[in-house]
């Protein structure tokens, strides 16, 4: 009989085991992993979000002036794909935590070696690569739930975005490959499928090489002649180089191959645009 009831209630106890185990509940700061393709490579954020619940979050929930997870739970971790440069200061490819310091007029934004902290315990300068001040803007409306993003994104360059409650801060991030690209760039040119469209947009798109940007432009129009978003290509480029015989000959053969479709009139006005620029 005691054999019995000890093998009962082992059973009890593995089945209430098992049901802990398969129970699954809400979690009040769930974490959040985002990934944006950023240059040539990705940057990918993993952080936990708080919400507000009607609390005060700066100056109370998150104390000014001291070092912040920058979300809850695990410190916020920031993968870079590439080198990217972060107030002047250069960061090789790998993953970091992302700390702060908030405060009323300015907040302290921190890049760190150290990615297995709780919190922010285990943090230490000496392993910050990068520790800068920033100013924070308001929101016109709060932001309920802590929310990391990248955004305003160029060829080289975004933001980190931080927004809670009313306060929103925006980190400059610029990819450092230029040098590379342009390399590579020049060496794709001399290979077979030449990519003269692509190394034109990216030309135009940081403002450099504009003479070989036409140039690339135009060639890449000649081997496709049909197709408008190649000769609107070189009407932009001629018109920052301010070459209006060749911007008049690809604005014409933009028009004349929309006429009659759906982008007819937005074309038309785009066009115009780039003619009256010309001086």
């Amino acid at each position: 009989m005691t054999v019995t009831r000890s093998l009962m209630l082992a059973l009890l106890v593995l089945s209430t085991s098992i049901a802990t185990a398969q129970l699954k509940l809400p979690v009040l700061s769930p974490t959040s992993t985002i990934m944006q393709e950023f240059a040539t490579s990705k940057i990918e954020i993993t952080y936990s979000r708080p919400s507000m619940k009607g609390r005060v979050i700066f100056g109370d929930l998150v104390p000014y002036n001291q070092v912040w997870r920058t979300g809850a739970n695990a410190a916020t971790k920031v993968m870079f794909g590439e080198e990217v440069v972060i107030a002047g200061t250069s960061i090789k490819p790998g993953s970091y935590s992302l700390y702060t310091v908030p405060g009323t007029s300015e907040w302290e934004v921190i890049i760190n070696t150290n990615t297995g902290s709780w919190g922010s315990n285990g943090y230490d300068t000496k392993d910050d690569v990068v520790r800068f001040t920033i100013k924070p803007t308001t929101l016109t409306a709060p932001v309920e739930t802590f929310t990391i993003g990248v955004g305003n994104i160029t060829y080289n360059t975004c933001t980190i975005d931080l927004a809670w409650d009313r306060t929103h801060v925006s980190i400059p991030v610029k990819a450092d490959n230029n040098a590379r690209l342009m390399k590579e760039i020049e060496q794709a040119i001399e290979r077979p499928n030449i990519p003269y469209r692509a190394a034109a947009q990216y030309y135009l798109s940081t403002n450099q090489n504009l003479d070989k940007a036409l140039d690339y432009a135009q060639r890449s129009a000649a081997a496709n002649p049909k197709q408008y978003w190649q000769h609107m290509l070189v009407a932009e480029i001629a018109a920052k180089v301010n070459n209006a015989t060749v911007c008049r000959e690809a604005v014409a053969k933009v028009r004349e191959l929309t006429k009659g479709t759906d982008g007819e009139k937005s074309y038309y006005t785009a066009t115009q645009a780039l003619l009256d620029s010309l001086k």
